[in-house]
């Protein structure tokens, strides 16, 4: 019997109709980078790097662009042509999935052409961010971090999730400006339910532990914000948070009115992952070192993996994707700065 269902299974593989439909089936799900030369103007020097398969049917163009467009402007010279090509990238870039082969050979940065930042050449081509303006970081050594994350990038496929500062650049030069205010009001109204305001009861024998451990190490950072911000943080055991002086939290949102694009949307990242606004202000004025953030964020799990054991592919895979985030965002805030 088990011969025969192979011997079935085998003649439908082989079949024509059965090949047409898994051939179909593959270019609807299947995202395969290729080069197209451009039709409509033979005198233009663009190319166009499109997803095979996404093109939109009976005239239908709303939906999603995830082409990476390669263009340059006509001109009489070659060298006006290099100088002014570009590469954009797609908004498919900001969620993490590949976008598309490595089409470059050599990454560089230069001066921007208005003397006021810094840019990525990918081979001739002005790397663009996905609203298709011109990425124009404020520091050099940004500029070259950035750089390096695009010369990492393998033959196969370019995977935006191995390039953190091009993603936070991405959304503090495109996305902060037009959502400044929200981002601070988002960052505010988390502010009471804060993870160093929270403290486990002292009254338990199973959160004791917890308890010391937290005062021995949290409540330096919030002496720390009491004589930073002039107002004692209130701690309280219970999940749904408490309240904290009105004082606290206007100095804190007037302190975030202050910073500019880059330094805001690295706040909201440190404070997104630690979930913890105060670290992330910690690590914004110097007093949190990246290590010593990543410990007060992971202190009640720890003591629990001390306690139950780890386990793998859960807390070992947590642990380092909360380096990556945490440091990215503390390492983009100090390139941001210009020098």
């Amino acid at each position: 019997m088990a011969n025969s269902l192979v011997n079935k299974t085998i003649t439908s593989v082989r079949s024509p109709n059965f090949l047409k439909a898994l051939s179909s089936w593959a270019r609807n799900y299947n995202s395969v980078a290729t080069v197209e030369q451009p039709q409509s103007d033979p005198a233009s020097s663009s190319l166009a790097f499109s997803i095979e398969g996404e093109e939109p049917k009976n005239g239908d163009r709303n939906g999603r662009d995830d082409s990476i467009y390669v263009k340059a402007r006509s001109g009489n010279s070659s060298r006006e042509a290099a100088s002014s090509s570009s590469v954009t990238m797609p908004i498919s870039f900001m969620t993490g999935s590949i976008v598309g082969k490595r089409f470059y050979k050599k990454v560089t940065t230069r001066e921007a052409d208005d003397g006021n930042g810094w840019t990525v050449m990918l081979d001739y081509r002005t790397l663009k961010m996905p609203s298709k303006r011109p990425l124009k970081v404020p520091s050099l050594p940004l500029a070259k971090a950035i750089a390096a994350e695009w010369e990492y990038q393998l033959a196969d496929g370019i995977r935006p999730f191995t390039m953190p500062l091009m993603k936070l650049t991405c959304t503090a030069l495109d996305r902060v400006p037009l959502t400044r205010p929200k981002v601070i009001e988002n960052l505010i109204d988390k502010f009471n339910q804060d993870l160093v305001f929270c403290r486990a009861p002292d009254d338990n024998v199973l959160t004791s532990n917890v308890h010391e451990k937290q005062v021995e190490k949290i409540d330096p950072l919030l002496g720390w914000v009491e004589s930073e911000f002039g107002f004692k943080p209130v701690v309280y055991s219970c999940f749904y948070g408490g309240k904290q002086e009105d004082g606290l939290v206007k100095a804190i949102e007037n302190l975030l009115k202050k910073t500019d694009d880059c330094e805001l949307a690295a706040i909201d990242a440190l404070a997104s992952a630690a979930h913890s606004l105060v670290i992330a202000i910690g690590i914004f004025r110097g007093k949190l070192q990246i290590e010593e953030a990543i410990e007060l964020i992971r202190l009640e799990e720890d003591l629990q993996v001390d306690r139950w054991g780890l386990v793998e592919g859960g807390h070992d895979v947590d642990i380092a994707d909360l380096k990556v985030q945490i440091s990215s965002a503390a390492v983009f805030l100090g390139l941001s700065r210009r020098i």
